[in-house]
């Protein structure tokens, strides 16, 4: 649908919604408009797919992917067979995450394009009004508007970062060279797995982190096991690394940090930024409409997403209320089942889960220990290492471990953290009991398949007893 555009000062072009992004909620919810007979601008100023197809979750664990494939490989030994040296080709390698991310991103634009009463207009948004929004010169105005325009990796004002080149994730997902040895700024879990992955690849790898451990909301032992299988392939990781300064270097690039030991210099051929996100809310002209953010710029939105303006509603990373794929689609669900099916779906109903994707990968459920404990609830734990998971022996896979916390007196589940071979498919078993709200009893006596990672979850429940003092 292409009707006449009306200039900037002219009459604005009436729609029934205006989605502004066309990240994960965007298509999904423009697609749910349009089968209920809505006319609808969808508006995008970059890539359609949003970080996930174009340079997150897509090329990332497509990258993850042929790092294991070498991993394995060069462990040939292990499992009876040979290969040879594994020499890595980083082109090729590159070459098969931008395929996924151009097929990803075709796949949405022939979406959006088959749908008769959608529109998608590429340029950059900004309100005007509470309901006005202008891009490319045209003026648009709809009763409805979603803000979907995601984040961007942080870059904050180190001492000598602007002397240096540097990666983000948008610019290392491309990368068609192995580094020699690339330095993360960030312990945490876009930084984690960059790091794993390149040194599978083949790169030295130093992660510094500031906090006093890698992956710091997670439990201490779940922190240190990350830490170990990371160190055990070579990673060198330094925690408590403070006042980072930079400087350029005959090897690329040299930062300069302090930690209890004192001051130490790290030189490498790359340096990736991996610190944090941050929303892409300073430049849509919010102020003009009334939308309140919180001092990071996200979006405040209440429970069913809704901005501090009516009929405005912000979804995804933007909001500040999930940093997933995942969560920004459920996003998208709440708000289609509360405006198209007549439900009262709201974020409090969201049992917050993750994965880690490093090799093994952590994933997690609803509370932590230490979160768990702050409850003031009384406590069952249980934990068991993944040697005793027959599955994980079996593929020779056997480092980490799993855990759960539960409410002594209701039985729920409270938290589980996985972080073994197949966590992140085994860790569903136990948060769908938990979004069901069904008492730990139910899951102990479910019959998982032999031989899996998830047959270990009714004896890990077994196990459950108090804390220890």
């Amino acid at each position: 649908m292409s009707p006449a555009s009306s200039s900037s000062t002219g009459a604005p072009r009436a729609f029934d919604a205006i989605i502004i992004g066309a990240g994960q909620a965007g298509p999904s919810l423009a697609g749910r408009l349009h089968d209920a007979g809505q006319r609808v601008a969808i508006i995008e100023r970059h890539l359609v797919g949003g970080t996930c197809v174009n340079t997150g979750c897509k090329p990332t664990k497509t990258l993850v992917a042929s790092a294991y494939a070498a991993h394995l490989a060069r462990r040939g030994a292990d499992y009876g067979f040979s290969t040879g040296p594994v020499q890595v080709d980083m082109p090729t390698v590159a070459a098969r995450a931008r395929k996924v991310i151009l097929d990803s991103r075709q796949g949405n634009e022939d979406w959006l394009a088959g749908m008769a009463t959608v529109e998608l207009i590429r340029g950059h948004a900004r309100f005007e009004g509470p309901h006005v929004v202008s891009v490319g010169g045209q003026r648009l105005t709809a009763p409805r508007i979603f803000i979907n325009v995601g984040g961007r990796a942080s870059v904050p004002d180190l001492p000598g970062l602007d002397s240096i080149p540097y990666l983000t994730n948008t610019g290392i997902v491309a990368l068609e060279t192995l580094p020699r040895h690339l330095i993360v700024i960030g312990g945490s879990y876009i930084g984690l797995e960059f790091a794993q992955m390149y040194r599978r690849f083949g790169a030295a790898v130093t992660v510094l982190e500031r906090a006093d451990r890698v992956i710091a909301r997670e439990d201490a032992d779940v922190s240190e096991g990350v830490r170990s299988i990371l160190e055990n392939e070579g990673i060198t990781a330094h925690t408590g690394a403070l006042q980072m300064r930079f400087q350029p270097h005959a090897d690329g690039a040299a930062v300069t940090f302090t930690d209890a030991a004192g001051e130490h210099t790290v030189s490498g051929s790359h340096v990736l930024l991996a610190i944090g996100r941050r929303p892409n809310t300073d430049d849509l002209g919010l102020e003009a409409a009334g939308i309140a953010c919180d001092a990071r710029g996200y979006i405040t939105v209440d429970n069913a997403l809704q901005t501090s303006v009516p009929g405005v509603w912000a979804l995804g990373d933007c909001n500040g209320r999930g940093a997933f794929t995942h969560t920004a689609y459920n996003d998208f669900e709440i708000v289609a089942a509360n405006l198209l099916d007549g439900e009262a779906r709201g974020l409090d109903q969201r049992v917050p889960g993750y994965a880690l994707f490093i090799d093994p990968p952590l994933a997690r459920v609803g509370m932590s220990d230490a979160e768990a404990a702050r409850s003031g609830r009384r406590l069952l734990v249980s934990k068991r290492p993944m040697t005793r998971v027959g599955r994980a022996v079996e593929k020779g896979e056997t480092q980490g471990f799993m855990k759960i916390v539960a409410d002594a007196d209701s039985r729920a589940i409270l938290g589980a953290a996985l972080l073994g071979t197949g966590a992140d498919e085994a860790i569903h078993g136990i948060l769908d009991m938990v979004s069901a709200g069904r008492p730990l009893d139910e899951l102990r006596w479910a019959v998982p398949i032999h031989p899996t990672v998830s047959e270990l979850i009714p004896t890990l429940l077994l196990g459950l007893a108090p804390p220890a003092a």
